[in-house]
């Protein structure tokens, strides 16, 4: 409740919602991030979201659920029409769309990646690889990177790196879960400078984060699973070649490899998931969010056919394990994707949008690094470019700024203006998102 946001809700909050507002407060359990809200929200359709005051906003945040737009007709259709046919399908047994989107899923994913399980959301479906993981292996221990989101679980809190997800309020988390400095290259955990541009000097770094990883590998011994983000959500994109390097160092070691793709897969980064862009299979593909359409919670592990390991045993036995609207939901999402060319649009507009925010950069002293692929994209703004500090009271106001024109993103890491637009964002959306961002940016 910074002064800049009071000041904004203030000019922008009628009665009837700080009424509701209050009532949510009063209601709700308090947490970071959510509580209490930004704004109520009566409407969401398309690529847009509608406050309670009927402002409507362009919504490059969505939480990344909304690839398809919210509402997508197609969608709605499809899950009221399967409500009508079979509503829900007890546990042991199975129905007509969940084994269609199993299906599905093994041939959208790399590799030979075939065998899945179903959850509501990506924290359960990360706990399920983790369970997989360790009985593959007969090991308990991970490795993961510091500043990483997975979950709020207690297995995806331990294996998170975010520390709003590890207080110390909250005890103990899982032993075993060690951490290592995740890849960043404009700033380099490990000291070494990006050139200029923000892009790699690998002949001098010597691409030392995924060094990082074989070393903890072979020091620590044991570890049943590397998981990772195959792109930051931050964002960050990996260096060439480190998930290669770290894919070999998994096999070196016997350790089962995770790739997080809740927020990333389904076409964010201009391709189906965002590990084919570095084609590196991992061993487990998690994925959620996008997956229900943006209306209904839906999340998927899927592994490589040697890891179904587990038949004794009850892995991720959910009551709506194989709900048969959920699964239709998640199948014509899939449809809606591959038929409209959505992927195709994120790469394409995507490319558009970077090269335009270089420009920016260009003509923008506060603008410090420009990074993403597809849409997922990132201007991380700085006071000072060789000192590289960052400007976190310009993140603010921008925000705010933004919010007041009509766009609707979010700030990661504080100084990170962040957009992860719905795929189906077109070119004169994502300049009027931009113009946007550019004018708060020349003001500041």
């Amino acid at each position: 409740m910074s002064p800049r946001r009071q000041a904004w809700a203030a000019r922008n909050i009628d009665p009837s919602s700080s009424r509701l507002l209050a009532r949510d407060e009063a209601a709700f359990l308090h947490q970071s991030v959510s509580t209490p809200c930004l704004n109520t929200i009566k409407g969401a359709e398309g690529a847009y979201i509608i406050d309670g005051q009927g402002r409507r906003y362009l919504d490059f945040h969505g939480n990344n659920v909304h690839h398809i737009g919210y509402g997508h007709p197609k969608l709605k259709e499809a899950i009221t029409r399967q409500m009508e046919e079979l509503p829900f399908a007890p546990r042991r047994f199975t129905c007509e769309p969940a084994v269609e989107l199993a299906e599905k899923l093994r041939d959208i994913s790399p590799g030979d990646l075939g065998k899945v399980l179903f959850a509501t959301g990506g924290s359960d479906a990360i706990e399920m690889a983790l369970k997989v993981a360790r009985a593959k292996t007969g090991r308990f221990k991970t490795l993961s990177f510091w500043d990483a989101f997975h979950g709020a679980g207690f297995g995806a809190s331990s294996i998170g790196g975010e520390q709003l997800f590890r207080g110390q309020a909250i005890g103990p988390l899982l032993p075993g879960t060690e951490h290592v400095a995740p890849f960043a290259c404009y700033r380099c955990p490990y000291g070494y400078e990006a050139r200029p541009d923000g892009t790699p000097d690998l002949e001098t770094c010597k691409m030392t984060c995924a060094n990082m990883v074989r070393y903890v590998l072979e020091k620590e011994g044991n570890v049943a699973a590397v998981i990772a983000e195959p792109a930051r959500a931050v964002p960050y994109m990996p260096p060439p070649g480190f998930w290669k390097a770290v894919r070999q160092a998994c096999n070196e070691a016997g350790a089962v490899l995770i790739f997080d793709e809740i927020p990333t897969g389904l076409g964010k980064t201009g391709k189906m998931f965002a590990c084919d862009h570095d084609e590196v299979v991992p061993d487990i593909l998690v994925m959620g969010k996008a997956l229900g359409g943006g209306i209904l919670p839906i999340a998927a592990t899927l592994c490589h056919p040697d890891l179904d390991v587990l038949g004794e045993y009850a892995i991720g036995h959910y009551t709506h394990e194989k709900n048969p609207v959920t699964t239709r939901a998640a199948l014509t999402t899939i449809e809606i994707i591959e038929e409209e060319g959505l992927v195709e649009n994120a790469a394409s507009v995507g490319a558009y949008a970077l090269a335009r925010m270089q420009d920016m950069k260009s003509r923008h002293d506060l603008i410090g690094d420009v990074r993403g692929r597809g849409f997922l994209l990132g201007l991380e703004l700085v006071e000072d470019r060789k000192t590289r500090a960052g400007a976190p009271d310009a993140a603010e106001e921008i925000l705010y700024k933004a919010l007041d024109a009509g766009l609707s993103f979010k700030t990661t890491m504080g100084n990170v203006l962040t957009l992860t637009p719905p795929l189906i964002t077109t070119r004169e959306q994502m300049d009027f998102a931009l113009d946007i961002l550019e004018a708060a940016i020349a003001a500041y």
